[in-house]
């Protein structure tokens, strides 16, 4: 009985320690991605701060997150719907817009958020008049990414084309023409556009912080579980 009682407590104490071992671990990745989250919010603040004219340089010559104006004329006969995008908690499209420059690759914008109508076949109206020539001012920034190939959709169907966290290969095909490898987030007071609130990818940094807090509060549960457990158990051998 005392070898099972001793053999017991061990294995208590082997998974408790396993499991605060693990919660700490889980505290400080949590924490680490709140400062990389923390740098790309200040990455993303410093680059809106400067306004720079693409004129006819790549995209690629300028950091993310760069506050740029470019120039062209907008091509409203071939857009896209990024699918499965929401805004204020609710679902809908982000509207990619080609911007075509003289002498550089087609850029696209990205207008901003339309709501969804309720079914797949009503697609939202986003026509454009024409090709208005333009000068519109944005933030340069990488595609949205869905992390998994689920939910992965390429361009489909007749203009605009809906497609679900495509690639800019995937656009590029379907658009038939050479496309900058990044696209421009409209600034929320430009014209042209709708819904926008722009900020840097990912959960904010103090979402980070307060789950990493969270798991070392666990571990130190794991910890209390076990102390008490153990006294309880030596109580009751000296009873």
């Amino acid at each position: 009985m005392l070898r099972r009682s001793s053999a017991s407590r061990l294995g208590f104490a082997l998974l408790a320690l396993a499991a605060c071992l693990l919660c700490v671990r889980l505290g400080f990745w949590q924490w680490q991605r709140g400062g990389v989250r923390a740098a790309e919010a200040q990455r993303f603040a410093a680059g809106a701060a400067t306004l720079i004219t693409l004129a006819d340089s790549a995209v690629t010559a300028l950091p993310l997150y760069q506050h740029v104006r470019a120039q062209g004329t907008l091509d409203g006969a071939h857009q896209f719907l990024l699918d499965n995008r929401s805004f204020a908690g609710r679902a809908g499209y982000e509207v990619l817009t080609p911007l075509r420059r003289a002498r550089a690759a087609t850029l696209l914008i990205d207008r901003g958020w339309v709501p969804f109508s309720g079914t797949r076949r009503v697609l939202p109206d986003v026509h454009l008049d024409g090709e208005p020539a333009v000068s519109l001012t944005g933030v340069l920034a990488d595609l949205p990414s869905a992390g998994l190939a689920l939910g992965r959709a390429p361009p489909a169907g007749e203009w605009p084309k809906v497609t679900s966290f495509p690639d800019m290969a995937q656009l590029q095909a379907a658009l038939g023409e050479p496309l900058e490898v990044r696209i421009l987030w409209l600034d929320p007071a430009a014209p042209y556009g709708y819904a926008r609130d722009w900020h840097a990818p990912g959960m904010s940094p103090l979402r980070h912080y307060s789950y990493a807090i969270q798991w070392w509060c666990f571990a130190a549960l794991a910890l209390l579980t076990w102390s008490v457990m153990t006294l309880c158990g030596l109580k009751r051998g000296t009873a």
